[in-house]
């Protein structure tokens, strides 16, 4: 596979809420941190899963946050070269642009955009 899912991600408005709730449902963890970008979650109110540590240790990195003025949502991250390149040409095939590109370049790049159909899709990369 070209580009993989990398990192999901569960927001709602009530983030320690939904982290009790994930962490009894599935024994999930939380380091709680700030996200990338206040665009996805209220600073220090978003709890990094480390994928190694759930299941059989090769899970999926994820997050659940959010806060009061953020929309409840559940979507993943396709990890791609360039974050600005990928929103491009997912509206040049029928996507909108909802966010991005945001974040700390060489570190982490986020963008968000919904597919032809309304499905919610985010993509991450070094730039």
């Amino acid at each position: 596979m070209a580009d993989a899912v990398v990192h999901f991600e569960i927001i709602g408005s009530d983030p320690a809420g939904l982290r009790s709730y994930y962490g009894e449902l599935f024994g999930w963890e939380y380091s709680t941190d700030d996200a990338v970008t206040e665009a996805v979650s209220e600073p220090g109110n978003y709890g990094f899963v480390d994928g190694t540590t759930t299941g059989d240790g090769n899970g999926l990195n994820g997050g659940v946050g959010g806060g009061k003025n953020h929309s409840p949502k559940a979507l993943f991250y396709v990890g791609v070269p360039n974050v600005e390149e990928a929103l491009r040409k997912a509206e040049a095939l029928g996507g909108t642009r909802l966010m991005g590109p945001e974040g700390v370049p060489g570190k982490l790049i986020v963008g968000q955009f919904t597919d032809p159909e309304g499905n919610l899709v985010g993509v991450a990369g070094p730039a």
